[in-house]
């Protein structure tokens, strides 16, 4: 799942969330500041665009805090800044926020936003809350075999609502896993692996259906290893 959200006409930020059966999962954050056509140009001509960042992370026993600094210029007075800090308050409730900042010649601006986690045994319920939307999730595990998760999202920048479900089976006689999301925007979406034994490979196959839009996209991939 790749979510991009773009904050202001310089500034975009974006998460990706890979979840998978047969290979390891994980969550990637990118930040990436946008210039315009003609200055792009000019920074290519000259040969000075440089993109860098600075990750740093600390984790005490019960909290965990982050800083990412990106494209820091001197020169030209620009800077990028994420900050993410969570506590944790008891066995299963996690509190938290981010603070992202930008500052160009063009415009200055940060967005706060508050985070939330409860947890159960085998649950977990989210709330994130900002001045860009909110955004809640509650995943539930039913069995060894079946996931199901509910998701909504609002933006203030866009106007919009999106509510999502999905859910995971997984059929470990079949080798297969089958995963199946339906939202408010009526888009519906299935993907189906089967891992193919004794091979060291795994056949993946995928339908999206946007009745709205009256489109369908159909996808096969092998992911070997």
């Amino acid at each position: 799942m790749i979510v991009n959200k773009t904050l202001s006409s310089f500034f975009k930020v974006s998460h990706t969330l890979h979840l998978s059966a047969v290979s390891p999962s994980y969550y990637r954050f990118h930040v990436e500041h946008l210039q315009s056509d003609d200055c792009s140009k000019d920074k290519t001509q000259q040969s000075q665009f440089v993109t860098w960042q600075f990750e740093t992370e600390y984790r005490g026993s019960d909290f965990t805090a982050a800083v990412t600094v990106a494209n820091p210029d001197i020169l030209r007075e620009s800077v990028i800044l994420v900050a993410h800090f969570l506590q944790s308050v008891s066995s299963g409730l996690v509190l938290g926020g981010e603070l992202v900042y930008h500052r160009g010649r063009a415009e200055e601006g940060g967005i706060l936003t508050l985070a939330g986690q409860y947890s159960g045994p085998n649950w977990v319920a989210t709330l994130n809350a900002g001045k860009g939307g909110a955004h809640a999730s509650y995943y539930h595990r039913a069995n060894k075999q079946i996931q199901v998760g509910v998701e909504f999202e609002a933006s203030t920048r866009t106007q919009e609502t999106t509510t999502s479900f999905g859910y995971q089976m997984e059929l470990p006689e079949a080798n297969m896993v089958f995963r199946g999301m339906i939202n408010s925007r009526c888009i519906i979406g299935g993907v189906l692996e089967k891992r193919l034994t004794p091979l060291p490979a795994t056949l993946i196959m995928g339908a999206f259906v946007n009745h709205r839009g009256d489109k369908l996209q159909v996808g096969l991939g092998v992911n070997v290893g």
